[in-house]
């Protein structure tokens, strides 16, 4: 098992979530159950799973939840270029935010890489 709090990629992964949170506050409305919900169920997906993934008695189980994570980022990444598309985030918010994703995702793909995965 792995501590959770103790891995960078969870971290970040966190403050990510939060910053998801202030962005999408400035969103319109009437987008409370549409975009903005999306972005926060799946930035807080990240973190969510290294976590419970940590939990996992085998590697195996850990990657499957990393998995998710990187899932997880990618559809972020989609859903805010959609909210940039609608206008809903300034340009230079909108590189930020991906170039932080970006680094998170590369980060959980390389730990998830370097997990040793025992075959039965």
């Amino acid at each position: 098992m792995h501590q959770f709090k103790e891995l960078i990629i969870w971290k970040k992964s966190r403050f990510f979530c939060t910053e998801i949170y202030s962005i999408t506050a400035s969103f319109p409305h009437d987008e409370k159950f549409g975009i903005t919900n999306q972005l926060r169920r799946a930035s807080v997906s990240i973190p969510s799973n290294i976590a419970e993934g940590s939990s996992r008695h085998s590697n195996k189980d850990f990657s499957r939840f990393l998995e998710i994570a990187i899932g997880s980022g990618y559809e972020i990444e989609t859903q805010l270029l959609i909210a940039s598309d609608l206008g809903f985030l300034k340009l230079e918010n909108l590189d930020s935010l991906l170039f932080k994703l970006e680094e998170i995702i590369k980060m959980i793909s390389k730990f998830r890489s370097n997990l040793k995965i025992q075959e039965v």
